[in-house]
């Protein structure tokens, strides 16, 4: 196993950092490309990281600390930012982002003591029994999950114009 409590968080302190480094200024071309019907843009993304920051991950540890696994977690929609129809300049979002995920972490810290409570259980509503190491973990790998999804798409734009590079641009091979 390679979870390290400090590891996690110093991946999930960086993430609103570095997306707003990388999106903030750039052209509504930018953001609002996606990968074809159904698939997300740049912007439903970062609204779709808001909706985890406010109804997932940290509701969830509480859940655990408060009832382990007696209470399953409600479900997450995952597209209620699709439905929610948000529609703000990318910088509003990312400046809401960053501030619950600086709140989320500062929660992170006071809620979990990194000897005594990863081994804690709640109950999934799909998974069944998880472990908050398993909650935390899962956090970390969808905002590198995301974070990727987001240069996919990006690149996506340009794939007719690479013209012959496409055959070394693994981000295009499909």
């Amino acid at each position: 196993m390679n979870f390290n409590m400090k590891e996690a968080i110093e991946v999930l302190e960086r993430t609103p950092q570095s997306l707003d480094y990388f999106l903030s200024g750039l052209s509504n071309g930018w953001l609002q490309c996606h990968e074809g019907e159904g698939t997300w843009n740049v912007s439903e993304v970062i609204e779709h990281l808001i909706e985890g920051e406010k109804n997932n991950w940290i509701p969830r540890l509480e859940l655990i600390l408060k009832e382990g696994e007696s209470a399953s977690f409600p479900p997450f929609n995952r597209y209620a930012h699709i439905e929610a129809k948000t529609e703000r300049p990318i910088e509003q979002s990312l400046f809401e982002f960053k501030e619950i995920r600086f709140q989320n972490i500062k929660k992170l810290k006071d809620l979990i003591d990194p000897e005594w409570h990863l081994e804690l259980t709640g109950t999934h509503p799909a998974f069944g029994v998880v472990k908050v190491k398993e909650l935390i973990s899962a956090w970390v790998v969808h905002d590198l999950t995301h974070i990727a999804q987001i240069v996919r798409v990006m690149s996506e734009r340009y794939r007719a114009d690479v013209g012959p590079w496409k055959e070394y641009l693994g981000i295009l091979k499909k």
